[in-house]
């Protein structure tokens, strides 16, 4: 099981969903006799969930910071309308139009920051109104019929990547190229990853070995991703969606993980009270994410009105709920602090795989809800029974060891007045506990009292 350990990386939390992803791919090409795993499906499924996919890019980072975002539906259909409207009726080019859609994006994200950020209102109001005030907006803007965009946008919802070069590869060589460059990037990440290691002396507890077979088996899957994707019927590739998708997964992975803003992010979601003493401008860092959001949502209902050839007044409808879901399944923390965009894809990518598979499998809408709400459900509990203290995790109980305890920051305050580690050391009333520590305080010692006797 060490071995085990070091080739997953030793963290074994951020796999369960992708086993769970391999499972269902696997189980669903058996049960549809094969129709799963064919090139034309595939392309199909991340061009019709990409939309979803970069919503949930957006999503995770907000929940992160324990906030929700209920109008991201309603912005991308009030966006997808501007887009349509706009190059119909001002006879604007449709990158102008695209760019003027972003623009409104951005102007939505800042008037729902403006409320969380400045005046205090809670994020679930805010974007509640939000959902409420642009689902009016775009059926007015609409009257309730649907317009038709321009062709050039149709590259951005359902375009597949040029061919070009030599055709005795039997593939197309746009998407063989983006699979070499995808394995080449991992494998120079990980030995890069490892020689710092080795560089900073910890050359015997992180052996090369576990780190070469991680490259090869990602390696393989993306090759066989690849050939999958690139050796479909003439004319079709990896999908451009599937292309901006990956570039958007980049870009965020990075500014969360690598940036000073995105450390800012998960400090403000883990104790809020805690970052604003350590210097974090929490409500920067509130209007920034929610304005972040509203982009992202424009950004997915131009592609989708692309894909549609036409923007409606139900669009986006429902698209905030699916958004969600993709990042609880990907493991984010109800009460924030915890969640990755990474884990969020796999999330929505399994949302993505139980919709298409049902459908090859011919269950109808109503079951397919009713799956995908237990789903949701069973994702959650998992996350709610990794989480409680004293318990193991179910990686934990496989592998026959309780999960070591992490760094975390301090717990939250019980009031603004009095944040955790300043002022005196007060009674845990919440459990009837008077000798427990408050959080991040070193234990004290037990005082010894002499008992006087009768005068």
């Amino acid at each position: 099981m060490t071995s085990l350990k070091q080739v997953l990386g030793g963290d074994y939390r951020q796999f369960t969903m992708v086993f769970a992803l391999i499972a269902l791919l696997v189980g669903f090409n058996i049960a549809s006799d094969g129709r799963m795993l064919t090139p034309s499906n595939f392309q199909n499924l991340l061009s019709g969930n990409a939309y979803v996919l970069i919503l949930a890019i957006g999503m995770v980072m907000v929940i992160v910071i324990g906030q929700i975002d209920l109008s991201v539906g309603s912005v991308a259909g009030v966006v997808g309308m501007v887009v349509a409207l706009t190059s119909r009726d001002w006879g604007i080019p449709w990158w102008a139009a695209t760019l003027l859609g972003l623009a409104c994006g951005v102007l939505i994200g800042m008037w729902h920051g403006f409320w969380l950020a400045k005046i205090g209102i809670p994020g679930f109001i805010t974007t509640l109104a939000g959902m409420m005030i642009f689902r009016g907006v775009v059926i007015w803007m609409s009257q309730s019929i649907s317009v038709p965009v321009p062709d050039e946008l149709r590259v951005l919802g359902s375009g597949y990547l040029p061919e070009w070069g030599p055709a005795f590869t039997q593939m197309n060589n746009s998407t063989l190229l983006l699979g070499l460059l995808g394995i080449a990037a991992f494998a120079w990440g990980e030995l890069r990853k490892h020689r710092r290691l080795v560089a900073s002396g910890e050359e015997e507890s992180v052996p090369v070995w576990p780190v070469l077979i991680r490259v090869l088996l990602v390696a393989a899957v993306i090759g066989y991703v690849t050939w999958l994707f690139g050796s479909g019927r003439p004319g079709t590739s990896f999908p451009v969606p599937g292309l901006i998708l990956v570039a958007l997964v980049i870009v965020y992975h990075t500014i969360t993980q690598r940036t000073t803003f995105g450390r800012h992010i998960y400090a403000v979601g883990g104790n809020r009270a805690a970052a604003a003493l350590s210097g974090v401008d929490t409500k920067r860092t509130y209007f920034l994410v929610m304005t972040n959001m509203s982009f992202l949502a424009a950004l997915a209902g131009i592609m989708f009105v692309g894909r549609a050839t036409s923007a409606g007044p139900s669009d986006g409808t429902a698209w905030e709920l699916d958004a969600i879901a993709a990042v609880f399944i990907g493991g984010a923390a109800v009460s924030g602090g915890i969640g990755t965009v990474l884990a969020s894809m796999v999330g929505g990518l399994v949302m993505a795989v139980l919709n298409s598979g049902l459908m090859l499998m011919g269950v109808g809408a109503d079951r397919t809800q009713v799956i995908k709400g237990l789903v949701l459900l069973a994702a959650v509990a998992f996350d709610v029974y990794n989480k409680e203290q004293g318990r193991p995790s179910i990686t934990g109980l496989l592998f026959g060891k309780k999960n070591a305890p992490g760094p975390s920051l301090p717990e939250a305050p019980t009031s603004p007045a009095e944040p955790a580690g300043v002022g005196p050391v007060m009674p845990d009333l919440g459990t009837g506990d008077a000798s427990a520590p408050a959080a991040g305080a070193e234990p004290v010692a037990p005082v010894r009292t002499r008992t006087r006797g009768p005068a």
